[in-house]
């Protein structure tokens, strides 16, 4: 979690990782984009944070938590 800053936002791909990036984005929470939003509907996962109507985003507090309880 060194890398993460304090406060702020993620999107997806920060938080579940992006192996086609250039250089490919390793996966906070190793999981599938599918499963991700499964967790997310069913409350396991924190809710985001909708900053467009393209643009969803997580609070950096949040899935610092949800590491910190995995």
């Amino acid at each position: 979690m060194a890398q993460l800053p304090e406060t702020g936002f993620l999107r997806i791909k920060q938080i579940i990782g992006d192996p086609k990036s250039v250089p490919p984005t390793p996966p906070l929470i190793p999981v599938q984009k599918t499963c991700w939003w499964q967790g997310v509907a069913s409350g396991r996962f924190p809710q985001p944070v909708k900053m467009g109507r393209k643009c969803t985003m997580w609070r950096v507090e949040d899935i610092r938590a949800l590491i910190a309880s995995l």
